[in-house]
């Protein structure tokens, strides 16, 4: 695969912080790389770099001539006036096409993103709408590469399954920054981490997701056993300038020399090795009653459309209810309804007397934009009470992971994730028998989001979650209600089980579709064959399979040996043979899958 962009010892800083520095970086045709990084470790400004938006501060972006270059960003804002039809012919330019040839593209690009009016205007599109025509308006141009930026915010869930497809099955190459556990798993194969904690700024493994993770423990473990290993060296060396060691011959000197150096290198693992994750902990009442809201026979309309109809149900301690749906099919209204802040046209909702409740709302309505990031932790005063424990500003701000430097700004220079961690640093001070989630996981990144889940399932109260997330949705739900957007709803015992039953239901609208008078059944294309090299290298490949992956074990092994953990250069070595390794098992199964894949009906 031929390379399209390539990046050469980037830098980036705001202030006197650098983001990233020094970072190198290629894109070739068909790569769909997945990027993760902690929030504020510059992932956003990095895509706007390689898409021209920015400038680094050092370094340089070459990209291949006539490379056309796609750029969806987080929020998606439209010209008030605009159709979508409209913003999808502007994209086009004017001049090099045909009114022919810009009808059938936006009919292509418009039955890609299944838009249903192209008249609609686009600035009144649901948050879900606005993404897809934000994405359309790139795709029209037929990008060589498309550069996303959390795609998933705001997108339904549906409208998340039908991004993956979209990507699976791109010529182009697309580079997505997402926390998105399970869309990165079914897109990337690759997926790198933008990260002050490795040595070059970035860790890139080809790849699936998990298989990510999997090397980046490994490569921890290098890490956290070089620190070490480095720590005794120091530890020996400073015992030797204890000692009084004299700095009159020419070996003493180098050994001083050395001895600082040495502490330069462990100074500069600790630091990349030094980690932060945001501490959250919803406080809960210390109420025992069995139910503390019960809905009965509940239906609301909106615009002439049901939302729901005849909807029960009660949530007691421990309960935890993900509502799912498209855009639009009341999961936000119902949410509001359990808060009381929208009656239903039917049925009842009774809650428990005194019943405590904190709101995530998924606008972040509840933050101020003109306070200081210090005002908006702590409204009056230095500090908060935090479970009859008073807690300084500085430490509350820090169990967030924000520096001191920043209580100054004001709430609409921090990042969305930074937002996000401040609401519910809010909320964590209310006492709560239910927390009432919409959206939380908007912008966090993946270790926030791992120690949210944490929380959310230690919470001994009730739990009613919307969020895109999946695997949020998977980890701590207890089950899940589904709303059709039609006034149905039904309850399921996971997301697995509502995402089984919406495929089942588009299987049931195609095969009604497929029978259509007259149609012609498609021909059965016959099985491929091996050629006889071919069925040789397929005979032999289950073993060379097993045989790579002892070598794997091996190395693995290898890397723990006592003589070449205390040996920095030894230990990187192994960690290098250990990848190559790796590779070669990856490379055999692929090799496997393309051989399989001959023997099958297309």
């Amino acid at each position: 695969m031929s390379l399209i962009l390539n990046c050469q010892s980037l830098s980036k800083s705001f202030g006197p912080t650098p983001l990233f520095e020094n970072l190198s970086f290629t894109i070739s045709d068909g790569d769909r790389l997945g990027l993760i990084g902690p929030n504020g470790s510059g992932k956003s400004t990095f895509l706007q770099i390689l898409a021209g938006i920015q400038q680094p501060d050092e370094g340089a972006v070459a990209v291949r001539k006539l490379t056309r270059l796609g750029y969806v960003p987080q929020d998606s804002v439209f010209e008030s006036g605009l159709t979508v039809r409209q913003v999808l012919v502007a994209a086009l330019g004017s001049g090099h096409l045909d009114e022919l040839e810009i009808g059938a593209r936006i009919a292509e690009t418009l039955g890609k993103t299944g838009f249903p009016d192209a008249d609609v205007e686009a600035a009144l599109l649901s948050g879900g709408w606005r993404k897809r025509l934000a994405i359309a308006r790139e795709l029209i141009q037929h990008p060589d590469i498309l550069l996303l930026d959390e795609p998933t915010n705001h997108l339904d869930l549906e409208g998340i399954l039908w991004l993956e497809k979209l990507l699976k099955g791109a010529s182009f190459a697309c580079v997505v920054v997402s926390h998105d556990r399970y869309f990165l798993e079914n897109v990337a194969t690759e997926t790198a981490e933008l990260s002050r904690a490795y040595p070059d700024g970035m860790f890139r493994v080809n790849g699936t997701y998990s298989e990510f993770l999997i090397k980046k423990a490994d490569f921890l473990v290098v890490q956290t056993k070089l620190q070490e290993s480095l720590a005794n060296k120091v530890r020996g060396e400073v015992e030797w300038l204890r000692r009084g060691a004299k700095a009159r011959t020419s070996k003493s000197k180098a050994r001083i020399d050395a001895a600082g150096r040495l502490m330069g290198e462990l100074a500069e693992v600790s630091e990349r090795n030094r980690t932060g994750t945001t501490q959250i902990d919803f406080t809960a009442s210390d109420r025992k009653s069995k139910k503390l809201i019960e809905i009965r026979g509940v239906s609301k309309q909106m615009g002439g459309r049901d939302l729901f109809r005849n909807l029960s149900l009660t949530l007691t301690p421990g309960r935890r209810l993900g509502l799912v749906g498209a855009n639009g099919s009341g999961k936000t209204t119902l949410l509001r309804m359990l808060w009381g802040d929208i009656a239903p046209d039917s049925g009842s909702v009774e809650r428990a007397d005194g019943l405590r409740m904190v709101y995530f709302d998924q606008n972040r309505d509840q933050l101020d934009p003109s306070v200081t990031l210090r005002r908006a932790l702590v409204e009056h005063g230095d500090s908060v009470i935090y479970r009859d424990r008073v807690v300084h500003v500085v430490s509350w701000a820090k169990r967030f992971l924000f520096r001191v430097e920043q209580l100054e700004l004001p709430v609409s220079r921090l990042s969305g994730g930074e937002k996000a961690r401040v609401l519910i640093a809010k909320l964590m001070l209310e006492a709560a028998d239910v927390l009432l989630l919409d959206e939380p996981t908007n912008d966090l990144d993946i270790p926030t989001l791992e120690v949210l889940e944490e929380s959310l399932n230690e919470f001994p109260g009730a739990l009613v979650l919307i969020t895109h997330d999946r695997y949020m949705l998977d980890r701590v739900s207890t089950f899940i209600v589904g709303l059709d957007g039609q006034g149905g709803s039904e309850i399921f015992a996971d997301y697995s089980q509502w995402e089984q039953t919406l495929q089942q239901q588009q299987s049931r609208k195609t095969v009604k579709v497929g029978k259509e008078p007259g149609r012609a059944p498609q021909p059965v294309s016959p099985k491929k064959r091996l050629s006889y090299m071919e069925t040789r290298e397929w005979d032999g490949i289950e073993d060379r399979i097993a045989e790579a992956e002892q070598e794997v074990e091996a190395k693995r092994m290898a890397m723990h040996a006592q003589e070449i953990v205390s040996d920095a250069r030894r230990l990187h070595e192994a960690y290098e043979a250990l990848q190559v390794a790796e590779q070669t098992v990856h490379d055999l199964y692929t090799r496997w899958g393309e051989l399989g894949a001959k023997l099958q009906v297309s």
